[in-house]
């Protein structure tokens, strides 16, 4: 009946930083990630052809047992127009037996069979509960769905985690071992510059080199720039 209404659709070379630390290749791998993700999001929440993936709600009552092939009935009196009078402000004043009275004789006047419209009132209260059903089980297979699609976005996001977070470690490992070199050259360049301090100090005079203790090669220069005594 209602199978209309509720068809259902269903390794990269790096290149190294200037910088004495790896937070501008964090921040930029970061910047990466978030833009990935992002257009992993938008990839699984719009799959092709999918749409909304719930059809629409109906907004009335009466689209639904129009739907369930319930037509208006026209002059005829129906159980919703029964539930009409009965909400009428012309009987709010009575009491239950009143109200039961003076409909009992509106139907009559207006030979409404009474076993029509009960059997009116179980039929549209039947379509309602079949068209609440048929939400339930759509939404379900939403969720359903749904829920594939974002197992499918935590393995998406692991993944690229995993991969970014190793180019982050890869690139800071970079920059320590070049900070490691740089320290490396520095103490080779402490011994060279010693090794040309102490060759600096035999070709001062003799009585103007240094008083004990390391040489230092400015000293040794202003040594010779001494006045000879």
């Amino acid at each position: 009946m209602f199978r209309r209404v509720f068809q259902f659709s269903s390794g990269e070379k790096e290149t190294l930083p200037a910088a004495r630390n790896g937070s501008a290749v964090h921040t930029q791998a970061m910047e990466e990630l978030s833009s990935a993700l992002q257009r992993e999001a938008e990839r699984a929440s719009n799959p092709p052809g999918s749409g909304t993936g719930v059809t629409p709600v109906l907004e009335t009552f009466e689209e639904i047992y129009s739907s369930a092939g319930i037509k208006p009935a026209g002059r005829n009196y129906t159980i919703l127009k029964v539930a009409d009078m009965v909400s009428s402000k012309h009987l709010s004043e009575m009491t239950a037996d009143a109200k039961r009275n003076a409909l009992m004789m509106a139907l009559e006047a207006a030979d409404a069979e009474i076993g029509d419209l009960l059997q009116d009132a179980v039929t549209r209260n039947r379509v309602l509960d079949e068209y609440e059903e048929q939400r339930q089980q759509e939404i379900r297979r939403f969720e359903t769905l749904k829920a594939e699609e974002n197992n499918k976005l935590h393995a998406e996001l692991e993944r690229l985690s995993s991969q970014y977070m190793a180019r982050i470690q890869a690139n800071s490992d970079q920059v320590a071992g070049e900070q490691d070199d740089l320290r490396n050259w520095q103490k080779r360049k402490q011994r060279e510059s010693q090794r040309i301090t102490d060759a600096a100090t035999f070709c001062v005079p003799q009585g103007n080199s240094l008083n004990g203790g390391p040489a230092n090669l400015n000293a040794v220069l202003e040594r010779v720039t001494l006045p000879r005594r």
